[in-house]
């Protein structure tokens, strides 16, 4: 068995993993209402409060290995204290059951909890392209082989300013919604019928989303409903991934594509990407902040062929 720890910004997370199958225990951090996020200290403290109980709701035995994310991106300088607790933790139960641990990021473990999802874990030995849409990450990977981490991750696209989940965020905090604001946010949308067209601002690969806040909220101040300034603000983000998907393609190539993080798991953005290409979208439990990936970057570290 070999077991996962994920303490993300806004989520504790336990992942178990047999080989086959996975078990995993989740809590989302507490925010105020009104509120667009929580200081490190207090994503810290909550993360230490629910670990023991997340932990218990587990049946763990014969761990074979630990793997936990430790940083946001395996890059020089990648740094959030979150991830401390569950850094601490794992080492702890890796000394204690006298096992191996092993060190990755969360966006790896993003990437591996989506590869596990969608049946293709094989696809960690070729090239791909993986998506990684969240509060704090809104890129698209090239994802190679790995001698040392199994996989290694360029940035070959990105937002310039504004991330997809902070768009999401900062809209449904407008609306009155509770932060973190995507699945509210994508129920709203559906009550509307309206479509909207946009014209994504790009450079080269690269995109930007700065003005999607502010056309959201003048959407409002003309008297638009709550229902249609969410389905723009979601059509404008699901959009824009299309042409950055598009773009990429004819620089790269038909790479298999994969998609992560949390903003991925958002209704429109599948459609409107199954609708123009073939891409693998994991199931929503594992395209949200999880330490399943973790789990598996142990199982593959311990059977390196």
């Amino acid at each position: 068995m070999y077991l996962g720890f994920d303490t993300s910004n806004y989520t504790t997370s336990v992942a178990v993993y047999d080989g086959v199958e996975i078990k995993q225990a989740k809590k989302v951090l507490c925010v105020k209402s009104g509120e667009k996020g929580l200081r490190q200290s207090d994503a810290v403290f909550q993360h230490t409060v629910n670990m023991p109980s997340l932990l218990n709701s587990l049946e763990i035995n014969n761990i074979g290995a630990v793997g936990v994310s430790t940083r946001p991106r395996n890059i020089e300088g990648s740094y959030m204290p979150c991830f401390l607790v569950g850094v601490n933790t794992a080492n702890a139960v890796s000394k204690a059951a006298g096992v191996p641990m092993y060190e990755t990021s969360h966006q790896v473990g993003h990437i591996l909890a989506s590869l596990y999802s969608v049946n293709r874990l094989d696809l960690i030995n070729e090239q791909f392209i993986a998506f990684h849409l969240s509060g704090g990450t809104t890129e698209a990977l090239l994802v190679k082989p790995d001698e040392s981490e199994i996989i290694s991750a360029e940035i070959i696209a990105q937002s310039l300013d504004l991330k997809a989940g902070q768009a999401v965020d900062r809209t449904g905090v407008m609306l009155g919604l509770d932060f973190p604001c995507g699945k509210q946010l994508d129920l709203l949308s559906r009550e509307c019928e309206q479509n909207f067209k946009i014209k994504p601002s790009m450079k080269g690969l690269d995109c930007s989303l700065s003005g999607v806040e502010n056309k959201a909220r003048t959407m409002l101040e003309n008297g638009a409903s709550k229902q249609e300034t969410a389905k723009f603000t979601l059509t404008y983000i699901s959009q824009t991934i299309c042409e950055m998907l598009r773009r990429i393609k004819r620089e790269y190539g038909e790479l298999p594509v994969v998609f992560s993080g949390g903003v991925a798991s958002n209704s429109l953005l599948r459609q409107y990407v199954n609708n123009e290409f073939n891409a693998y979208f994991a199931q929503s439990e594992f395209s949200l902040d999880n330490a399943a990936g973790c789990a598996v970057y142990a199982y593959l570290e311990e059977n390196r062929l």
